[in-house]
């Protein structure tokens, strides 16, 4: 069974934690890591991106010169993407990124991402004691444990004076429990959940 540290708010280590085997010891699968990031990165795409072609700019309707005797090249239009004013060749249009992936797939790679950070740097907390936004407090707080420069916070409910607090910190980004996907954790160098959302994380992935 995996064991990780239970940690108090101010980083005293409290005692071991002990993580479900199905969910934080599942054989690690890269190929499904790989997808699901890929997938994830190309659904943020908004595909808007568009250019005019040589038929959607206005004008060259009219040959700018005749065919011979001019000494230049043959041109049949002034909007050409070899002329200063003329469409763009093979320039992008607005498409859809979007790529499917199957759900136990999905599963399989958060399972596979949840046992990295137990196995690398993840930390259970006892509960947050604070009462209002203050950065400090939090900047402290990943100074006590050495969370690194992206620390990831899953919570099991929303609270505004935690969001408000890290929002600052460059780098640390607090998500909940029901929003964990498999780039966030991948992209974070500590992982810090509640032993709320460590049970529903069990519940949903196991």
């Amino acid at each position: 069974m995996p064991i990780v540290k239970k940690i108090d708010f101010a980083g005293k280590v409290l005692g071991d934690f002990t993580l479900s085997d199905a969910v934080f010891g599942a054989p690690i699968h890269m190929p499904a890591m790989h997808q699901v990031v890929v997938a994830h990165l190309a659904n943020c795409r908004q595909g808007t991106a568009n250019t005019k072609d040589k038929g959607d700019v206005r004008g060259g309707g009219r040959k700018p010169y005749r065919q011979k005797h001019t000494g230049r090249a043959r041109a049949g239009s002034s909007r050409s993407p070899l002329w200063i004013g003329g469409g763009v060749a093979h320039g992008p249009h607005p498409r859809d990124y979007h790529q499917k992936v199957n759900k136990k797939v999905r599963q399989l790679a958060i399972r596979s991402a949840l046992t990295l950070k137990a196995q690398e740097n993840m930390m259970v907390i006892d509960k947050f004691a604070i009462d209002a936004p203050k950065t400090a407090v939090f900047k402290a707080f990943f100074a006590a444990i050495k969370a690194g420069k992206k620390p990831l916070i899953v919570l099991h409910e929303s609270n505004a004076n935690i969001s408000k607090s890290v929002a600052n910190i460059k780098g640390a980004f607090v998500q909940h429990v029901d929003s964990v996907n498999v780039y966030d954790l991948l992209n974070h160098d500590t992982l810090i959940a509640t032993p709320e959302a460590i049970k529903k994380l069990e519940e949903v992935f196991a």
